[in-house]
């Protein structure tokens, strides 16, 4: 088998692998009500898998910076979730997602002009994190209409991630550690999310999901740090199973302890 067929071969089924893990993740978030499902559309669905194929192909140090970059833009990230949640109280899909997008990339521009290092990009998601929480605390709570995803639905997102994988696998030599990092976490999960459940359930439901997300993506943001110095020391596969349990840790302890609001007076 040639080179160029056997990594052809090899992108279709890491393509496919993502997708379909993907899909299922984010149908879960869907029917589990706005604060599961924030949780689990900010566990790291997306950006785990494209860790793993590029822990395939890079060594730990490649990695480890990486990871520096993903930390910086999951203070971007959180901040489409937020820019999403305020726009979608009024405004429809289109106008929402085009408000939220125009947030990131020019937040994310800033930070792809900036060399950071590990305590920088920590003490920004410190910052981000904890102003997008607090903007976000009163759109969390909406009853979620009952609703099913069609399989066209379905198609959209495992499209939408597959792109993301075959870019970040092919161009990461191009691309070097901060534009794989970049990359790995762009808000994949969280748009596909949105594209199907606005128009089905309306944008406040929609907004309650996202509006979790912040308190989701501290997670995302510790599971950042533990890659960060555990890859280099212990190797990639250690490293990224810590950063994964570390995540789905947060994410069950956010669950564990919530509280819903009490129910309104008539």
């Amino acid at each position: 088998m040639s080179p160029e067929l056997y990594f052809a071969l090899t992108l279709i089924v890491k393509m496919i692998v993502t997708a379909a893990f993907v899909v299922a993740a984010t149908v879960t978030a869907e029917r589990a009500g706005p604060v599961i499902g924030g949780m689990v559309a900010t566990l790291p669905i997306g950006a785990g898998p494209v860790y793993v194929f590029l822990a395939m192909d890079h060594d730990a140090h490649f990695i480890a910076q990486s990871v520096i970059m993903s930390l910086a833009i999951n203070a971007a990230n959180a901040t489409f979730a937020v820019v999403y949640s305020l726009l979608a109280q009024h405004r429809s899909l289109i106008v929402s997602l085009c408000g939220a997008f125009s947030a990131w990339t020019m937040f994310a521009l800033v930070i792809r002009s900036v060399d950071w290092d590990f305590p920088a990009a920590a003490a920004m998601n410190i910052v981000v994190l904890a102003l997008c929480s607090w903007f976000a605390r009163s759109l969390r709570h909406v009853r979620m209409p009952a609703f099913r995803a069609r399989f066209t639905d379905l198609l959209v997102r495992a499209a939408m991630v597959a792109i993301l994988v075959a870019v970040v696998v092919t161009f990461s030599f191009q691309l070097g550690p901060r534009g794989s990092g970049l990359l790995a976490v762009f808000p994949v999960v969280l748009t596909s999310i949105v594209m199907v459940m606005h128009p089905r359930v309306g944008g406040k439901a929609a907004a309650a999901v996202l509006a979790n997300a912040p308190v989701g993506l501290v997670g995302f943001a510790f599971a950042c740090a533990v890659l960060h110095f555990t890859a280099e020391p212990l190797g990639n596969p250690k490293g990224l199973a810590l950063a994964l349990a570390t995540s789905i840790g947060w994410s069950l302890l956010m669950m564990l302890t919530h509280r819903p609001p009490p129910p309104e007076l008539t």
